[in-house]
């Protein structure tokens, strides 16, 4: 079995360092790129099994190097991993395409268990033709493909995985705390927005432009994947 390699890219080599080895203790191969243009040009040579990104980085910041990431590696897991906490910080992270988000200051347990779930993710087992649907929504599981009305919709990949749940326990309200353990293999913790974030990003791209909603809101309960009554 092949080590994953994970690509830090953070300016801070104490911090840098501290994760490198954490990662190498737990049969991780760790590399760091100390700005972000040289995160780029080493995301674009090698092969990486997930990226550790800061945002406040000399030369390029976090948001640019993972935007131009992405438009060469659209699937690999990228944590972003910085101090900037607020709401719209975190929003603009996951639209520059971050799958996940920790905020400094951080327990490295819980990075490490971050960076197993997007592994995990991005190792999806094998299926045969899998296609889900409910109304004129339809997901395949084998393309990744998501069509509403026969219109492809553009999904990240932590999106797609929580539509997929959504789409496989439809009908049945699903609670934030189990969304965490599912989804991003945590632990949920009442401080932090992550879920609703990607409930909000899901009704953005598949309800939005439709009067038949499907994402629905029970207030203390959770979340609910059913046609409009």
């Amino acid at each position: 079995m092949s080590v994953p390699k994970i690509l830090i890219i953070e300016d801070e080599p104490k911090v840098a360092s501290f994760i490198k080895k954490g990662l190498e203790e737990n049969q991780y191969e760790a590399q760091i790129a100390y700005d972000g243009a040289i995160g780029i040009k080493m995301a674009l040579q090698e092969k990486y099994n997930a990226i550790i990104l800061d945002i406040n980085l000399p030369m390029i910041n976090g948001y640019e190097v993972c935007r131009k990431i992405r438009q060469h590696e659209p699937n690999i897991p990228i944590l972003m991993l910085t101090a900037l906490g607020t709401t719209e910080d975190k929003l603009t992270g996951f639209d520059s395409g971050a799958d996940d988000y920790l905020v400094k200051p951080f327990e490295f347990r819980e990075l490490l268990a971050r960076i197993k779930a997007l592994l995990k993710r991005n190792n999806p087992v094998n299926s045969v033709g899998n296609i889900l649907y409910i109304a004129d929504l339809v997901l395949n599981t084998d393309s990744k493909i998501v069509k509403r009305q026969n219109i492809k919709i553009d999904l990240t990949a932590k999106e797609f995985t929580l539509l997929e749940y959504l789409m496989r326990h439809r009908g049945r309200v699903i609670s934030r705390a189990e969304l965490a353990e599912k989804i991003w293999d945590i632990t949920f913790d009442t401080g932090t927005n992550v879920i609703d974030v990607y409930i909000n990003f899901l009704r953005k791209k598949i309800d939005k432009e439709h009067l038949n909603k499907l994402i629905h809101t029970h207030i203390g309960m959770g979340y609910v994947l059913k046609e409009s009554e």
